[in-house]
């Protein structure tokens, strides 16, 4: 490409560069800026005073009065929020004013069933190199703490919950980083055992009794990191009242079966995917988005927005919360514990504009969902939400109100991706689309993210 003053060229000359300095020097907001956040944060200049000062955590319908969960240094917020969820119901029945269920016992038992599944998927990619697409993302994503709705169901209907003292947390389960890589560590090298065996000609059978014995190692090492997950527990207590009860002894499942109080078969996953690429109306699911082999495939059903936020609002009236995922980051202060679409104002500091839409961030890889928490409030004027409080799992110090936290109605629109619902909730021709085989999504596609 010719070098001249008329045409463009492909690298930045000296010239180019002489001419963005002195662009910056000579304009005082650009110093100004500068010397603010070179300073200090930049959240704390970019905030939005205005908006800062407009917050009232007041809500219409408000359901919570017990204290937040911790998951502290661990991706385990979407089993956070189903527990959390789950002990609402066992709270009443129960008459307890506080309760948790084991995170750890549910965190045991979704890595184990992980791991089986994801060396399901190298059996059942064997025949493709090594570096095709879906070989390298399965092995870059074997084991993550990430996970959706359903896997979580998946993991409570095989193996039922346990009260947090039958399995309290671990070192590990509340830092999972050093667990996970030597799980990985073990997984890849099972799925270059499986792969070198199905390449010398072994039988499926032959290769399952290989995973077998890979899966015993995995269970030793969740064992040792996590403790041993119990087969039944004696179960009693004294409720808010002090009243004593006992149950005796227990199952895991059988205490599902009496405390855990949604209809779990009815429930399922309603998204916001606004790309053009994404019918609306239709089902989706994620290839290989799963952990438990035989479980209840991860199935979407995409609706408008303003649907999602009249059915999360009809059922936190109704006394329940609401599971759902979104992208946690943007727009959020969490000493203040809110999230407002105009919270933060970079375009000021920066002097140009942020363009995207939300189905434009979705293509470009700028957004997706994050971070599952609860809907515990919404404030309602003539029936519309304005506001949504929300049940984190990030504890209660140095995070939001002792843990809670305010999302106002217009980050919902941009940043709020996926609820948990009953589908009786939906109009009839939705429940129907329910039926309909889903379109299936590449592993890599966005609409997976919240289990990486």
């Amino acid at each position: 490409m010719a070098n001249t003053e008329h045409c463009a060229v492909a690298e930045i000359t000296s010239n180019r560069i002489a001419e963005l300095r002195s662009e910056f020097l000579e304009n005082r907001a650009y110093r100004l800026a500068q010397n603010a956040v070179t300073q200090v944060p930049l959240d704390d200049v970019a905030i939005n005073r205005a908006v800062a000062t407009s917050v009232d955590h007041t809500f219409s319908h408000k359901l919570d009065d017990w204290e937040v969960t911790n998951q502290k240094r661990s991706g385990r917020c979407w089993m956070f929020a189903g527990l959390n969820l789950f002990r609402v119901g066992a709270m009443k029945a129960m008459n307890l004013k506080e309760f948790e269920l084991s995170q750890n016992y549910t965190l045991f038992w979704d890595k184990f069933e992980r791991a089986n599944y994801f060396l399901e998927a190298i059996i059942e990619t064997a025949e493709k190199p090594v570096d095709d697409r879906t070989v390298a993302w399965l092995l870059d994503h074997a084991l993550d703490d990430g996970g959706q709705w359903n896997m979580f169901v998946s993991v409570v209907q095989k193996h039922g919950v346990v009260p947090k003292a039958f399995m309290p947390e671990t070192e590990s389960s509340s830092n999972t980083g050093r667990m996970n890589s030597m799980l990985l560590a073990k997984l890849r090298e099972g799925a270059k055992t499986l792969r070198d065996e199905h390449a010398a000609g072994v039988k499926l059978d032959a290769l399952r009794a290989t995973k077998h014995e890979i899966l015993s190692v995995i269970h030793r090492i969740l064992c040792i990191h996590l403790g041993t997950p119990p087969e039944r527990f004696d179960w009693q207590w004294n409720d808010k009242d002090k009243e004593f009860h006992r149950d005796g002894e227990m199952t895991p499942r059988a205490f599902v079966e009496k405390y855990v109080t949604l209809p779990l078969d009815e429930y399922v996953c309603l998204v916001h995917d606004p790309r053009a690429t994404s019918p609306r109306g239709k089902t989706f699911t994620v290839q290989y988005l799963g952990n438990v082999v035989g479980g209840a495939p991860v199935i979407y059903l995409n609706i408008d927005i303003e649907l999602m936020k009249k059915i999360a609002a009809d059922v936190i009236s109704g006394g329940e919360p609401v599971w759902f995922g979104c992208d946690v980051v943007p727009q959020m202060r969490k000493d203040m514990g809110l999230w407002d679409a105009r919270l933060l104002d970079y375009e000021t500091v920066y002097d140009t504009t942020f363009a995207l839409t939300k189905a434009d961030r979705l293509a470009y890889h700028q957004t997706c969902m994050t971070h599952a928490m609860l809907f515990t409030g919404v404030d309602l004027v003539d029936g519309r939400p304005r506001r949504w409080r929300v049940e984190n799992s990030w504890g209660d110090e140095n995070s939001g109100r002792k843990g809670f936290y305010l999302m106002q109605d217009s980050w919902f629109d941009e940043y709020m991706f996926e609820i948990a619902a009953r589908k009786s909730l939906l109009p009839t021709e939705l429940q129907a689309a329910l039926s309909e085989p889903p379109i299936v999504l590449p592993p890599w596609d966005p609409m997976g993210a919240l289990a990486r």
